[in-house]
């Protein structure tokens, strides 16, 4: 089977250079075209990659799990899930997307560890006590965890195309009596909230006042689909990170902005039946413009 699927050029991909004026306020940008490729993942190519993107997606809590053996069990799917590249097929991916069966790989110790993991935050946070209610039972459902992560100056528009040949690959393995028909989809993701600066309280300099109502920070999504399909969710929420930061670590995320950056984690679960339809959804919010 080939490992290329599609090809698409999503237009042009802007990035800031610097600009040495007398102002000091103006900014030249270099435009580059990129053609984004989707591939099947490839275990010869990919491990290095995808297991990258998966640190980036669990964040601080990645050490907590055994990603080699998580990306091993990603890369023996080689029909189903995709990654994207721009330089052909043995460059590392700059994004990917796969699925795993909870209840089909639940004795395997690495996997259980996440399960158990994803409950103990969803007991943390009342808006998942849906994804509670499931993850208790024994044996679990057959619950289709969602992975995706994408380096950060990926365009949102690849997305799209890796959940739609992700639909069908699983609709192919399902007549293949293979087991990917699941009763809900979780998807974990991230957020962010800014949060004030260190170094703003250590210079006195003027506070940036709080985005949302009582004080507190307005949540932001690091992956725009994500507030499209949380509209399709039977539940959704954000949970802390176990392994804590420094207290500087928020203000090394401040490069363009006044106030620090603070992670969370991020679950989204929906049921079988709405799936399809959060995925359509999710292609017309992204869709790329002419």
């Amino acid at each position: 089977m080939p490992a290329s699927k599609r090809k698409q050029d999503l237009g042009d991909t802007i990035t800031p250079s610097k600009v040495d004026d007398d102002s000091g306020d103006d900014e030249d940008f270099d435009v580059l075209n990129v053609d984004f490729e989707w591939f099947d993942p490839q275990p010869e190519f990919d491990f290095h990659g995808i297991k990258t993107l998966l640190q980036q997606l669990f964040d601080t809590d990645g050490q907590l799990f055994e990603l080699s053996a998580l990306t091993d069990l990603i890369l023996s799917q080689p029909t189903l899930g995709s990654t994207v590249k721009v330089d052909g097929n043995e460059t590392d991916a700059y994004a990917f997307l796969s699925i795993l069966n909870l209840q089909e790989h639940q004795d395997k110790a690495f996997v259980g560890k996440i399960t158990q993991y994803i409950h103990s935050k969803a007991s943390s946070n009342p808006q998942l006590a849906l994804l509670v209610q499931l993850l208790s039972q024994s044996p679990i459902p057959p619950i289709g965890l969602i992975l995706t992560e994408r380096l950060i100056n990926v365009p949102s528009e690849v997305v799209p195309p890796m959940y739609t040949m992700l639909i069908e690959e699983m609709e192919w393995a399902i007549q293949d009596k293979e087991p990917y028909n699941f009763s809900h989809y979780l998807i974990l993701s991230k957020t962010y909230s800014e949060v004030p600066s260190k170094l703003d309280a250590e210079d006195d300099r003027p506070k940036k006042k709080s985005k949302g109502a009582g004080g507190t920070f307005e949540t932001m999504y690091f992956h725009p689909e994500d507030e499209v399909l949380q509209r399709h969710a039977i539940c959704s929420g954000g949970f802390d990170y176990s392994i804590k930061q420094d207290d500087g670590h928020s203000d090394s995320k401040r490069a363009f902005q006044e106030l620090g950056i603070k992670p969370q984690g991020h679950a989204i679960l929906i049921s079988n039946d709405k799936f399809k339809e959060a995925i359509q959804n999710v292609s017309q919010y992204l869709q790329p413009q002419a």
